[in-house]
């Protein structure tokens, strides 16, 4: 097996910067060979900051040695189109988001992608949300039956599609229809921290908060909790919980019932190196449940944050998929039902509603 990943980027945007952030990172496993921008001042700001080549269009892109894959990091009007160029060149293709903003627009290129020769297999997605180490690990505990057969998932953490990610392969529903009801309240709220940095001066401001309950049947449910800027807000917590037929998972406390009358409690517990007097360096090391490492950090030495470790690994596993060394990392046809459930909660918040995700054309 190849040990290097090499990718490009079609796009500019602060997302592309991520991607190329975490090859300077980790340059002996992931190699950015390029970047397409549509304005030469972006391309050469880009060149400058993280020493890729910048190239106007794809086909300049891939004249110049063709990647393992590329990533299409761009607006979701423009997503569409530049995947199914990407698929025409014959290149391997990792969407950012899910690459088209309305069911309309997912239809139609699932519809293109199914005519053309290598179909949607070609195109992945960067849904990274199942590789952060935590839920990994609770993941890799409900696969083991640790709590029986799971039942319901309450989360709030992040938003839409990427919650809708976690609901779904924690419950293991796969494409199963769904019926959503959902609700968006505002109310105020101080929000000093955003990609921007700090407001010191923040005063409270009408924030929406968004609950959604989702029905997959079967007696199968995930509650959707969200609040305007959670990922960043200080004053909002992350909350995880999932429920099985023997137990729940609540954040990183698990109990189950070991014995008839023996419910027992026991904690993900995180190595993490750099506390204290411990000179490794700043890492999460592994995730390990009862003497048992449930998940390791592949990329310790990195000093990489838990998200983007994930999105490092999903880059990675990308490659190794367009090499033939693996298996798809996020399929389209996930990433396609995780956008449906998400626009589906909008609707049914603005509405009032219920909104029925039937199966779909990508199922």
């Amino acid at each position: 097996m190849s040990s290097t990943t090499t990718f490009a980027v079609v796009g500019t945007g602060w997302r592309s910067e991520f991607f190329l952030r975490l090859a300077a990172a980790a340059p002996d496993r992931l190699r950015a060979a390029g970047v397409v921008a549509r304005r030469p001042e972006r391309g050469e700001a880009l060149t400058a900051a993280w020493g890729v080549p910048a190239y106007a269009t794809i086909d300049d892109l891939l004249a110049a040695g063709r990647p393992d894959y590329v990533i299409a990091s761009v607006s979701w009007p423009s997503m569409p189109g530049v995947v199914q160029d990407l698929v025409a060149a014959g290149v391997p293709v990792l969407a950012e988001t899910p690459p088209a903003p309305d069911l309309d627009g997912l239809r139609a290129l699932w519809s293109d992608l199914s005519s053309s020769g290598p179909g949607p297999a070609a195109v992945s997605v960067a849904e990274q949300y199942t590789r952060m180490p935590g839920h990994a690990a609770r993941l890799a505990l409900v696969r083991a039956g640790v709590i029986g057969r799971p039942t319901s998932v309450e989360i709030s953490s992040t938003h839409l599609y990427h919650a809708v990610s976690l609901i779904r392969h924690l419950l293991d529903v796969g494409m199963d229809e769904a019926v959503v009801n959902a609700r968006a309240f505002r109310a105020p709220l101080v929000d000093p921290l955003s990609g921007a940095g700090w407001d010191a001066a923040a005063t409270p401001q009408d924030r929406t908060t968004t609950l959604a309950t989702i029905d997959f049947g079967d007696g199968r449910s995930g509650f959707y909790d969200f609040v305007d800027n959670q990922w960043w807000n200080p004053l909002r917590g992350r909350r995880i919980v999932v429920r099985g037929s023997h137990g729940e998972i609540a954040d990183d406390a698990v109990v189950r019932l070991v014995e008839p009358t023996s419910p027992v409690t026991s904690r993900l517990e995180y190595r993490r190196t750099g506390v204290d007097l411990n000179l490794e360096g700043n890492d999460l090391v592994h995730v390990s449940f009862d003497g048992r490492v449930v998940h390791r950090n592949s990329w310790v030495g990195t000093r990489l944050s838990e998200d983007d470790v994930a999105v490092a690994q999903i880059l990675e596993d990308q490659g190794r998929y367009a090499r033939g060394e693996g298996p798809q990392p996020y399929s389209l046809a996930d990433a396609m039902q995780d956008h449906a459930i998400g626009l589906a909660i909008g609707e049914s918040a603005r509405t009032g509603a219920d909104v029925r995700v039937s199966r779909d054309v990508w199922g």
